[in-house]
């Protein structure tokens, strides 16, 4: 190719990536239209709100949910519930091996029904047989008494009217027989007295008192017996289960894989998030330290709801306040957040719109005013 030529060609391609680039430059540099929003965030419905996190709960007028820790360790056998059920006061939840627990408490009882049967057999004395038997010693004894006397008085008479026809030997063996026989008689009396008498009344006490031990003892096995069964405290439902058969738990609770620490082994709710009357739901939202003195007063709070990821919002009836400024690791439950700022909590309630689901310990966004400050106060939309 010519050096003309080829010049030409240089030229007319450098000519082209000018074009390009100032044609790509016009394209890339032009504004592009904005996407529409999936959802609007969350506006403040008051003039002077303040914005809190907030974190859905079971409504009651005390407390949040009950997180049930067992009181023994051990490995779980049975789980009678599911999540989301409901269940009566007293239910049983959960069910621990106790198979040496039980085994105690049988044996105690055993011990305690043995020693009750000695406190009523010592109550019972002196036993009709036995008494009969130590009558009949001293009957025999008294007999023998009177045998040996009879030949005593022979002997005596003998001796009186010829003192060569008794031997002294054996006179002082007669006369030793009877007192033998005398003191035998005393000795059979005074066993017949005891027997009469029945069991002494110290004996008595001791076996009352080490009856009443025993039966302490078993009493004290039992309880610990029942708490190896996990059971509802109140007519609710059940929020969540961190357990399974085999597993191990203890009154730290349940360890979590995923977060690799101890949380409660079951969470109870007085009422559940799913099915027709629902009822109320609690908020229990959390005001920052510094924005407490913003406040309005209990009286005039209003509050409204705002359902992330939706444009969802919910206005809040106040119940009550929580009097004590707590760490703001509440909020995330982060365990190694290191952080100094306090929170106030404040609890609203409830009561979920018709298609609308929202479940315990889900987060949402609170705005929080007082009524003289309420630019759109409006239900769900």
């Amino acid at each position: 190719m010519e050096p003309p030529v080829r010049n030409k060609v240089i030229f007319a391609l450098v000519g082209l990536g000018l074009v390009g680039a100032v044609v790509s430059a016009f394209v890339y540099a032009a504004p592009k239209k904005p996407q529409p929003p999936v959802f609007s965030p969350a506006p403040n419905p008051f003039a002077k709100g303040i914005y809190t996190n907030g974190i859905i709960e079971s409504y009651q007028s005390h407390g949040e949910n009950t997180n049930v820790y067992p009181e023994v360790a051990g490995v779980v056998a049975h789980i009678f519930v599911a999540e989301g059920e409901k269940v009566e006061e007293g239910a049983p939840l959960l069910q621990i091996e106790d198979s040496v627990q039980r085994a105690t408490a049988e044996q105690l009882e055993s011990q305690a029904e043995a020693s009750r049967a000695l406190l009523e057999e010592l109550r019972a004395q002196p036993r009709k047989e036995s008494l009969a038997v130590v009558q009949a010693q001293a009957e025999l004894a008294a007999a023998n008494l009177k045998t040996t006397q009879d030949q005593l008085d022979k002997l005596m008479q003998s001796y009186a009217l010829n003192p060569k026809s008794v031997s002294k030997d054996t006179l002082d063996n007669a006369k030793n027989a009877v007192r033998v026989a005398q003191a035998n008689l005393e000795v059979a009396t005074r066993q017949l007295q005891l027997t009469r008498a029945g069991a002494w009344v110290f004996d008595i006490r001791n076996q009352q008192k080490q009856y009443e031990s025993l039966v302490r003892a078993s009493a004290a096995s039992r309880a610990l017996l029942a708490k190896y069964t996990l059971r509802a405290a109140f007519k609710g439902a059940v929020l969540s289960i961190a357990s399974s058969v085999g597993s191990y738990v203890s009154p730290q609770g349940a360890y979590d894989t995923y977060t690799q620490g101890f949380g409660p082994v079951i969470v109870l709710g007085t009422a559940s998030p799913s099915g027709a009357s629902r009822g109320f739901l609690a908020v229990r939202c959390y005001v920052d330290e510094i924005l407490i003195p913003r406040l309005p007063p209990p009286a005039d709070l209003r509050a409204k709801m705002f359902i992330r990821g939706t444009n969802i919002s919910i206005p809040l009836e106040f119940v009550r306040m929580q009097p004590y400024v707590s760490p703001k690791i509440q909020l995330s439950n982060a365990r190694t957040e290191k952080v100094d700022v306090r929170v106030l909590p404040l609890i609203f309630r409830f009561e979920p719109p018709p298609g609308v689901d929202v479940y315990p310990g889900q987060l949402v966004d609170v705005y929080v005013g007082d009524k003289e400050t309420v630019n759109v106060f409006v239900g769900a939309k």
